[in-house]
Formats: C-alpha cells, sequence, structure tokens
C-alpha cells in the first residue's frame, strides 16, 4: 500500500455537510460516486462556481476532489462543497490560504433558518387576522 498524500476540507452551507477529499490527480470532481455533471445536472454555472478555489490557487489538473454531501438542497451543498474545497486548499498549501481569504472562500456563511415560533404560522408569518 503507498503512501498517498490527502488533503481534507470540511465545508458547511445551511444544512448541508460536505466531506471533502483532495488527492493529487488531473482535476477530476467525483460527488457521492457520481461525476459533476450527473451530480447536478444541467444547473449552468455551478461547475465554475465549484472548481473557483481550484481555479484561483492554480491547482485545477493537481488535484481530484473526492466530495461526500447530504442534507440541505442542491444551492446549500454547491456552497458546502466549495467551502470543503477551499478549506482542504488551504490546509494543502500555506500560500493558498491568503488568496482564498482575499477571494472570501473560507468564510462559512452562518445564516440559518430561523426557529418557528409559538402563536405564528412560521417564524415571523402570523395567522390572518379578521377584524369582524
Amino acid at each position: 500500500m503507498t503512501n498517498v498524500i490527502q488533503y481534507y476540507g470540511t465545508g458547511r452551507r445551511k444544512e448541508a455537510i460536505a466531506r471533502v477529499r483532495l488527492v493529487p490527480g488531473t482535476g477530476k470532481v467525483v460527488v457521492n460516486q457520481r461525476t459533476l455533471e450527473d451530480y447536478f445536472g444541467g444547473r449552468v454555472g455551478l461547475k465554475e462556481f465549484l472548481v473557483r478555489p481550484l481555479d484561483v490557487t492554480e491547482s485545477l489538473n493537481r488535484f481530484d476532489a473526492l466530495i461526500t454531501v447530504h442534507g440541505g438542497g442542491v444551492n446549500g451543498q454547491a456552497h458546502a462543497i466549495r467551502h470543503g474545497i477551499s478549506r482542504a486548499l488551504a490546509e494543502a498549501a500555506p500560500q493558498n490560504r491568503a488568496m482564498l481569504r482575499n477571494e472570501g472562500m473560507l468564510t462559512r456563511d452562518s445564516r440559518i433558518k430561523e426557529r418557528k415560533k409559538y402563536g405564528r404560522k412560521k417564524a415571523r408569518k402570523r395567522f390572518q387576522f379578521s377584524k369582524r
């Protein structure tokens, strides 16, 4: 068994959690044992959005990304994957950290759904008011 250098990163956004493993390779991205195009379908621009951290650090064809993602919706999962890739690249080389930080890719988007309050329909929505 050979010791292959691997870099790990965990990305989160809304309810989605992505575990990213970067291994030396040719730039192949696999999400839940499926290709990127197969997993995200015909959503235009998502591929460019996801591989932006690799593009910024000029390591697009140096690593293969093996990703496991669960929870949330498509958009939340895409943001979680991007965050995870950024964290793994920051671990791979210290000079990448400054580049990714300037692009805002290492910051976790902490916005989450507000909890429902009693006496309300949702977090802020009220039941219909009738004067008479």
